[in-house]
């Protein structure tokens, strides 16, 4: 979500404007899903990260692009990188979740 809003305050140039509502888009949706994790977490009597240092830190995969098709492909590394993580955890847990509906 942080990386989303950056892009959208740093993006400049002819097609930015458009580029930029995207990114924000992105960013309120990624807000979306880490509330629904928090609040996963804490069903499980777990403690969501609570610090800003844990929060920003971003895969050593991803680097800081500071052109509109840089930010666009840095997005896409780390979606790809959330989407193996996610994945992990499915398997992970399977069917062997311990409340209903998880």
């Amino acid at each position: 979500m942080l990386r989303y809003r950056r892009h959208y305050f740093m993006a400049t140039g002819i097609h930015s404007q458009a580029v930029a509502a995207e990114f924000m888009e992105h960013a309120q949706q990624e807000q979306e899903h880490a509330d629904k994790i928090a609040e996963r977490i804490r069903q499980l009597a777990g403690r969501p990260i609570s610090t800003r240092r844990a929060l920003v830190q971003e895969p050593r995969a991803v680097r800081r692009g500071s052109s509109l098709i840089d930010m666009i492909k840095e997005d896409l590394i780390a979606e790809r990188i959330a989407i193996e993580s996610y994945t992990e955890m499915i398997r992970y847990f399977g069917d062997n979740d311990p409340l209903p509906g998880g």
